[in-house]
């Protein structure tokens, strides 16, 4: 799965860390990151406040989920954005989800 972190400070730092310990399968991305978040995954050097960038390259780089850190991306229409893209990855998700159920499950 992969997760978008909005920002660079020590906040979204202990956000991708805390995602990473939980589960250590994540692919951790964020934009724009800083040098201990570049130990954890990848940084991409979009601005916070390019909203359409971030949201674009979310959807270019097949973003799971994304996580937000300071409020100015939010309150400049983040969440507007993220929320009209979140129906394609919702849809990833669940189908990858049945496709997994489907192959776990004994047949009848």
């Amino acid at each position: 799965m992969k997760v978008l972190v909005v920002g660079s400070g020590a906040r979204e730092h202990a956000i991708a860390w805390k995602l990473l310990r939980d589960d250590p399968s994540l692919e951790i991305i964020c934009a724009p990151g800083n040098a201990g978040i570049s130990e954890l995954g990848q940084c991409v050097p979009l601005k916070i406040t390019d909203i359409n960038g971030l949201a674009s390259f979310a959807l270019r780089a097949k973003v799971d989920l994304t996580v937000v850190g300071p409020e100015g991306p939010l309150a400049d229409g983040m969440f507007t954005l993220s929320d009209q893209t979140a129906a394609r990855s919702l849809v990833r998700r669940k189908l990858r989800l049945k496709s997994k159920l489907q192959s776990v499950s004994p047949s009848r």
